[in-house]
């Protein structure tokens, strides 16, 4: 056992799907306080949110997570009762685990063995947690930066906890990530007898050329830090359920995960373009998640990968693939931000779980990330 481990395990215990916490975060912040922190609670209608910072002065370091998990699933499909953390063959079993209960529990620790060390510490030592990451993220993240952009204050590095390693502790950094659009297409056909298509129009038909010409397209080239945009298809449906009646419309669900070399704009300008040249008739209506952002190497990059190589001997590698994060609304305030924490093989999935071998070293990891950038000389 470690005492990151065992936090872990407390935090684990609690039920909180999102957007509830479930006194996770006032597990954190009896520690926080212990060691000099000021925390500040911030609640927006259903979701807990705070902002934690010790000391007054610059650079400000920043760990960022959330502590609110995905739905279970099927309990009965669990090999072991979800919130009752349980550690079998080397391995952590919970839902959070790795997404991101251990990673929370490593920022404590790490930051309780930094100012044991370095009580004196130069600049400012800093959290940022919600409850509201994965739901609809209006009241979380958003909301803390709000208020924090309002007064002026603004974050030199953040390191948000996301669960970013792939095949081993430490081998993958997010310094990106893509932008995210959404899009729903109602195409208008109109319905009627399948017998006798020359008195009705079917949407479907309508919209297979045009379908085809979207799935087709290469909306840019990426660029270093970035991959191509990609456009796909989620969902597609039509009909009343009967065999023999032409549908009247036809929705389509798809999103765009998108480069720097593209913006929401010009993508929303060129599906339209594609759409009026196959003459549909169709509404369309659009949802942005969040833009690309990115951190070139740099100060917090190199700190992180030089902890990653004194602590998992490994060499990470920086990316930006993936889904979208909080990392999206703290990079407005935040000069140099990435996103690392453990394996991601079963975020999200039936049996999550984190090899215990991986928890001390992620806190170590993130202790000596923070000494090379903060320590007094």
């Amino acid at each position: 056992m470690s005492a990151t481990l065992d936090l872990a395990r407390e935090l684990i215990r609690r039920d909180s799907v999102t957007p509830r916490d479930e006194g996770c975060q006032a597990l954190m912040i009896d520690r926080l306080e212990a060691i000099g922190f000021k925390v500040e609670k911030m609640r927006h209608g259903d979701v807990d949110n705070f902002w934690a910072r010790r000391g007054d002065a610059g650079p400000v370091f920043c760990f960022a997570g959330h502590t609110d998990v995905v739905p279970t699933g099927p309990l009965e499909k669990w090999d072991s009762p979800p919130f009752e953390p349980t550690i079998r063959n080397g391995l952590l079993y919970g839902r959070g685990a790795a997404d991101m209960k251990v990673s929370l529990a490593a920022f404590v620790t790490a930051c309780e063995r930094f100012v044991a060390e370095h009580p004196d510490h130069a600049g400012s030592l800093a959290l940022l947690i919600t409850s509201d990451e994965e739901g609809v993220a209006v009241d979380g993240t958003v909301k803390v930066v709000d208020a924090l952009e309002a007064r002026g204050e603004t974050i030199d590095y953040c390191v948000v906890g996301e669960p970013t390693s792939e095949q081993r502790l430490g081998d993958t950094v997010k310094n990106g990530r893509r932008g995210s659009l959404s899009g729903r297409l109602v195409v208008h056909g109109i319905q009627g007898h399948i017998a006798y298509p020359q008195l009705a129009k079917n949407p479907i038909h309508l919209m297979a050329p045009a379908l085809a010409e979207l799935a087709a397209t290469r909306w840019d080239d990426g660029n270093a830090f970035f991959p191509p945009t990609s456009w796909q298809v989620s969902n597609i449906q039509a009909g009343t359920g009967a065999t023999n009646v032409i549908p009247g419309h036809c929705e389509l669900l798809f999103n765009f995960r998108f480069s720097p070399e593209s913006s929401a704009d010009s993508l929303k300008e060129r599906v339209c373009r594609i759409l009026d040249k196959h003459g549909l008739g169709y509404e369309l209506h659009w949802q942005l998640s969040g833009q690309p952002f990115i951190t070139p190497p740099g100060a917090l990059t190199q700190a992180l990968g030089q902890a990653i190589a004194d602590v998992a001997d490994a060499k990470a590698e920086l990316s930006t693939t993936g889904g979208t994060s909080d990392g999206r609304f703290i990079k407005r305030i935040a000069r140099e931000l990435v996103e690392f924490g453990p394996v991601n093989a079963t975020i999200h999935k039936l049996n999550e779980c984190v090899e215990t071998a991986d928890v001390e070293p992620l806190s170590d990891i993130y202790r000596r990330t923070v000494e090379l950038l903060l320590a007094k000389a």
